[in-house]
């Protein structure tokens, strides 16, 4: 049934009715997915089940979107990504990366392709997360700020992603939609010419021009430099008369206002971590901090803390108490020693990290992850106050200090995503070529029509869960939850405003409003409507929703449906103009210490360049004639 047609014994009161109850709906849940108050799988959730009790969504269809062939493509794109991270595969294109050399134009060519590459076969927040630490790494080797590299390198992921079918969620939903529309759907590469052609112009006009309309600011590339911290390492210890005496390092820290992060306590020449240091404090403790040295004796003044070694343990100084130099080199090295298994770390807070609305006094991230929060940026700031009281958001940069041996693997559990220079390895030759040949047959069963996608891309991820290149648990963990749970709740609220009628209302709203406008024109005011939408809410909500609209639009105009869905699928990708119309602007706007209005700056020009040159090669790889 094509958008727009009467569902059989359904008056058109009732679906006017119907029509006038969801659009009232999706505006109270575009006003969510724009507040941010709750999250987006959330705002998705409660609208199905309002759809549901509303009557707009039959109650036996309610979660038919779970098992919809588009989320389970995106799964199988998510494994398929995190199996190609362990292979060795990103890797080896981050190694060719750092060969660019020291020219800034190269190096940001160089980043955005091979991000905008990377991204046409996986996940797009997958990618720009794996070439990230790359960036960094390189504005530092060669004093370039991070601002200046950052923006091109998100907006380079949301590009590559418009190349192939499977590049983003939206040419997934676009290419199932048709397929379920009985129009045969889009193949694989299909959204290559109009997508390639569009990422090409994007990556050029950033790499030679773009990134001079950012602004330069200096000192984003390292955490020292982010978080001006003046990192000095103290040691204090507990007397008889310190009311830290029969503390908890716990109870310590909460009756002292401003108190300095912990690292660790140092017993009979035993260091213990703070994280695992379960006891009371006893007098001749050392308890070994790091901070400003106004925090560190604030400390030592209100828990009776005495600075530094005990005189009689610091080598039994002579009458005249002369100062041993040789005895103190001593125990400076000693003290480095102690402290040599500890590590500062950077972090950027992802969407779906538990961090997300909680506190470090609610996760206790002292006793069940070992980290001491030490500072936390956001939008290039550090944040003032006491940082236990600090509530997390998306984006939030964080500076922290753990076991440097496990300190990289605690971070991804939280759901932060590392900054910190990881040593690329190209893992085993082995696993490596096997995961380019699982995921090229399913290309090629996909374009030979032997296997639908879905069955191709779960068949690849299943084979590199049974040949070793990637764990099962992995593979969950590759999974980006939220996104899946957004998809098949909206999928059917989507369908309701096609069966509603409510579609081919607002086709025929924008028809009366174009009058007699050529199809042409139409076309281009689909594709702005649709990239202005995907800047505010999430892009694969977007293709949801724009998807009945531009096939009711096409069959209003009498013309090829296939430019006006693929329309949808350029615009639902290029959320240039924000930080929160997706994932990727907003991982990049705490490390690059960007603000919301800095997004326009070259958001708009990279936007307008798109629309340019994707509406004529719409209309000439798509015609409207048919």
């Amino acid at each position: 049934m094509l958008a727009g047609d009467r569902l059989p014994g359904i008056s058109e009161d009732t679906m006017a009715h119907d029509a006038l109850l969801l659009g009232i709906l999706l505006l109270i849940a575009f006003g969510g997915f724009v507040s941010g108050i709750l999250r987006y799988d959330l705002v998705a959730l409660l609208t199905l089940i309002a759809a549901v009790l509303l009557g707009l969504v039959p109650m036996d269809e309610a979660f038919y979107g779970f098992g919809h062939p588009a989320v389970i493509t995106v799964a199988a794109v998510l494994v398929m990504s995190r199996a190609f991270f362990q292979s060795g595969f990103v890797d080896l294109i981050s190694q060719g990366v750092q060969r660019a050399g020291g020219n800034a134009i190269l190096q940001l060519f160089a980043l955005t392709s091979a991000v905008a590459l990377m991204s046409a076969f996986m996940n797009n927040v997958g990618a720009l997360a794996l070439m990230l630490p790359v960036a960094l790494k390189m504005a530092r080797e060669n004093d370039i700020p991070a601002s200046r590299l950052l923006m091109p390198l998100s907006f380079g992921s949301l590009l590559g992603g418009l190349t192939t079918m499977i590049g983003t969620p939206p040419n997934i939903i676009v290419a199932t939609y048709w397929g379920d529309a009985g129009g045969g759907g889009f193949g694989l590469f299909d959204f290559t010419p109009v997508g390639l052609g569009v990422a090409v112009a994007g990556i050029l006009f950033m790499a030679l021009v773009g990134w001079r309309l950012l602004p330069e600011r200096k000192g984003q590339s390292s955490p020292e430099d982010r978080f001006e911290i003046d990192s000095y390492l103290g040691e204090l210890r507990v007397t008889e008369d310190s009311k830290a005496a029969g503390q908890t390092l716990g109870q310590l820290q909460a009756d002292v206002d401003g108190a300095p992060p912990i690292l660790a306590v140092v017993r009979n020449e035993e260091r213990i971590p703070a994280y695992s240091f379960r006891g009371i404090l006893k007098p001749d403790d050392i308890l070994m901090v790091e901070g400003e040295t106004e925090e560190i004796e604030t400390l030592a003044n209100k828990a009776k803390l005495a600075i530094g070694f005990d005189p009689e343990e610091d080598g039994e100084k002579s009458a005249a108490d002369k100062p041993d130099n040789k005895n103190e080199q001593s125990r400076s090295d000693e003290k480095s020693a102690r402290t040599g298994s500890l590590s500062l770390g950077e972090a950027v807070v992802m969407a779906h990290s538990r961090l997300v609305g909680r506190t470090v006094a609610q996760l206790r991230l002292l006793e069940r992850y070992g980290l001491n929060l030490i500072a936390v940026a956001r939008e290039g700031r550090r944040l003032k106050g006491r940082v236990r009281n600090i509530r997390f958001q998306n984006g939030d940069v964080l500076l922290v200090e753990g076991a440097e041996d496990t300190l990289l693997e605690q971070l991804p559990e939280l759901g932060c995503l590392p900054l910190a220079d990881r040593d690329l390895k190209l893992g085993k030759p082995r696993k490596l070529l096997l995961s380019v040949f699982l995921f090229a047959g399913a290309v090629a069963a996909i374009l030979s029509g032997w296997l639908t996608a879905p069955v191709a891309l779960v068949s690849a991820a299943a084979l590199m869960i049974l040949t070793g290149v990637i764990d099962l648990r992995s593979a969950y963990a590759g999974i980006d939850w939220p996104v899946l749970v957004l998809l098949a709740c909206m999928i059917p609220v989507g369908q309701s405003l096609e069966t509603t009628g409510g579609a081919a209302w607002l086709a025929d709203q924008l028809l009366m409003l174009g009058g007699q406008w050529p199809a042409a024109v139409t076309l281009a005011v689909l594709l702005l409507l649709t990239m202005f939408l995907s800047d505010i809410i999430n892009n694969a909500a977007a293709a949801v929703l724009m998807a009945p609209i531009a096939l009711s639009l096409a069959v209003g105009l009498d013309v090829a449906p296939e430019a006006f869905l693929m329309a949808v699928a350029v615009g639902a990708s290029c959320a240039f103009l924000t930080p929160i119309g997706h994932q990727s602007n907003t991982l990049v706007l705490g490390p690059g210490g960007y603000r919301f209005a800095d997004y326009w700056k070259l958001g708009l020009p990279v936007q307008t360049l798109v629309f340019l040159v994707a509406l004529p090669l719409l209309l000439w790889v798509w015609p409207l004639a048919g």
